[in-house]
């Protein structure tokens, strides 16, 4: 899981942030970097061929199993599409957009048979040490994506670090192959009717079922907004903030990529305390509260620019912050998932908690230059109204159904 982890993490930010800091070199407008470091948005529709990885063995990757063929497949698509960026450069434009997309599909396939195999390869109750496991590879992997390669790219061409970073992909193929198949024995379906049915209809039908409409479709508004803060800014537009800013790729790669990540895995080990204290409703909502009101933090940034203490004080608080949001919103999506349906369940959850977001992040680039930097964190932070009043309407509600299944 440590190295499925890390291949999960490596692809992101080079779709993302990464990808900002080398659109920005080649001086390419911030309204367009942000379009284009919104290709990333395919992770929140992974939902969408979710079905397709609990129900078809691929030809050829099959002879691995079900989740390690899909997985191998999703991990040298990563390669190759790594590569064919590093080939085309932002100077073939067209051409490095489709492998930019190219990488964030095959990085949101990964994801998902990796969250099977997780939750396919062993028993519910040691989910926890898997998933704190993946999450350190996971960030790992945010390192040498984000951090290595920044500070990489003030030595050695862009093209040249993409190429090594789809060399880095190799370590976790060597896991794959090295790895077991989950031991989970395959629904057998009867025709193409059925199997759409029980691969695409059923798991959300379950899900109204369960829970009732309006119920179900308040938690559903309750996830799409909850996170819009957080996402908003994991997309191109901070990466170009922090060069305006005055901070070279160097330092921003050190502070924000290493300094950073290390903050965050502290936050996640306080996030996960707080879930077994609290349980995950009340540490999620104290974390989104607190979590989303950081944005303000970068205004701090603007009249201190080229300042690296205000710079680390900055993201040190940004970081801690998300690690600590991370365990109450796993398990609080987890909790809403029926064990039957869990791969595309999980898929669809977690792909709508990022949506909002990640659309915002795609016109972050337009707001900016239009509002100034300053008003668009503060844009970001009112999603959180919206969110909270949801969040009240929700906790009776959810009280009342947790004492009823204690009955």
């Amino acid at each position: 899981m440590f190295f499925f982890g890390f291949s999960s993490g490596l692809p992101f930010l080079l779709v993302a942030g990464t990808l900002a800091f080398w659109l920005k070199d080649e001086g390419i407008v911030l309204k367009e970097i942000t379009m284009i470091a919104s290709a990333g948005l395919l992770y929140t529709f992974k939902f969408v061929w979710a079905p397709l990885l609990d129900h078809w063995r691929l030809p050829g990757f099959g002879r691995l199993g079900r989740r390690r063929g899909w997985l191998l497949f999703s991990q040298l698509g990563v390669v190759v599409a790594l590569l064919a960026m590093a080939a085309f450069t932002p100077d073939r434009l067209q051409a490095f957009v489709l492998a930019t997309v190219a990488v964030a599909f095959f990085g949101a396939t990964q994801d998902i048979a990796v969250d099977a195999y997780r939750i396919e390869i062993a028993p519910e109750s040691a989910q926890g040490a898997l998933v704190a496991t993946y999450a350190l590879g996971y960030r790992i992997g945010l390192i040498i994506a984000g951090a290595f390669a920044a500070i990489m790219a003030d030595h050695i061409p862009w093209p040249t670090v993409y190429a090594i970073m789809a060399a880095c992909m190799l370590i976790p193929v060597v896991a794959n192959l090295l790895a077991r198949e989950p031991d989970v024995i395959q629904v057998k379906t009867q025709g193409w009717s059925h199997a759409m049915q029980l691969a695409v209809i059923d798991p959300f039908a379950d899900f109204f079922r369960r829970y009732g409409i309006a119920l179900a479709l308040t938690l559903l508004a309750f996830i799409l907004l909850f996170k819009v803060p957080e996402q908003a800014t994991i997309g191109g537009i901070m990466s170009p903030f922090y060069r305006d800013m005055g901070f070279s790729k160097t330092e921003i790669g050190s502070i924000t990529k290493i300094w950073g990540v290390w903050i965050g895995i502290i936050g996640v080990f306080i996030g996960g305390a707080m879930v077994a204290r609290w349980g995950a409703w009340k540490s999620l909502g104290v974390m989104i509260v607190v979590c989303g009101a950081c944005n303000l933090l970068y205004l701090l940034l603007i009249p201190n620019q080229g300042n690296l203490w205000m710079l680390t004080a900055v993201i040190s608080a940004e970081n801690l912050t998300l690690g600590m949001l991370g365990p109450p919103t796993v398990a609080f999506l987890s909790s809403l998932v029926n064990r039957e349906h869990t791969a595309t369940q999980y898929a669809l959850l977690s792909s709508l908690v990022n949506l909002p977001g990640k659309v915002l992040g795609f016109f972050a680039g337009g707001i900016a230059t239009a509002t100034g930097y300053g008003m668009y964190f503060v844009i970001t932070v009112l999603a959180l109204l919206p969110a909270m009043m949801l969040y009240i309407l929700l906790t009776p509600r959810l009280r009342a159904r947790v004492a009823a299944t204690q009955e």
